[in-house]
């Protein structure tokens, strides 16, 4: 039965991928349009996709830890998403909902672009500045004394921080926007572990693959080289024969 649930498990998430991942897309496109167009007249119809999309990614982490063998070890093991389906609940920590987006949208794309570097660095760093600069900008431009009510002023900050320049000029000021400089300054570190990782293993796979036509090719000069002396000893046998 354990090993039965399992397998559903993972037909589960094979069947999931890809619709998950559309929603996460979408997730995005409606939480930008959301702040962008602050206080538009779609903001309530907005607002309740929103959170009917984070209900599916909800009810997919129920399904998941329900169809797990082992609860405890899926728990242990899938912290973050528990994290990213709970604590947006609390409606000072809403814009952690994109935290699923980024999440997922990662792991969907990472194994599959991984060889492409450059598009694999550039494409991470984009969604992670952008759902950062969203995320501060809805937090922010409403409150007292705030210096980043733009997203232009929103960007600039994100692009300061995750460089780890660190200006000064834009700043947030309330709980809500310290706790996304905080997720952004730690993504930011592993943003850079991943990136140094995906370098370092790409380098290790084309050497690799170097050092083997390498030594592909000293075998074959040897094959050739035993080649050669065979034919001079069977030429240098027929003359004096």
């Amino acid at each position: 039965m354990l090993l039965a649930n399992e397998a559903r498990l993972e037909r589960w998430e094979r069947k999931v991928e890809w619709p998950l991942t559309a929603l996460a897309g979408v997730f995005l496109a409606a939480y930008a349009w959301q702040v962008l167009d602050d206080h538009g007249v779609m903001h309530v119809p907005l607002e309740i996709a929103l959170w009917l999309i984070w209900a599916l990614f909800a009810a997919d982490f129920v399904t998941r830890i329900t169809l797990a063998q082992n609860k405890l070890k899926f728990l242990r093991t899938h912290l973050f998403d528990l994290a990213a389906v709970v604590l947006p609940m609390v409606r000072q920590l809403r814009v952690l909902r994109l935290i699923t987006v980024i999440t997922l949208l990662n792991k969907k794309f990472q194994h599959k672009i991984r060889q492409r570097v450059s598009i694999y660095v550039a494409g991470v760093t984009a969604i992670v500045a952008f759902c950062a600069s969203l995320a501060v900008l809805d937090a922010e431009r409403h409150a007292e004394n705030a210096s980043i009510t733009t997203f232009g002023d929103a960007l600039w900050w994100t692009l300061t921080t995750m460089s780890t320049v660190g200006y000064g000029d834009r700043y947030p000021v309330t709980g809500e926007g310290r706790l996304v400089a905080g997720l952004l300054m730690v993504g930011g570190i592993a943003l850079l572990g991943v990136i140094t990782g995906t370098i370092a293993s790409w380098l290790v796979e084309t050497l690799r693959g170097v050092e083997s036509a390498e030594l592909e090719a000293a075998q074959e000069l040897r094959n050739l080289r035993t080649e050669i002396a065979e034919l001079r000893a069977e030429l240098g046998t027929r003359s004096q024969g």
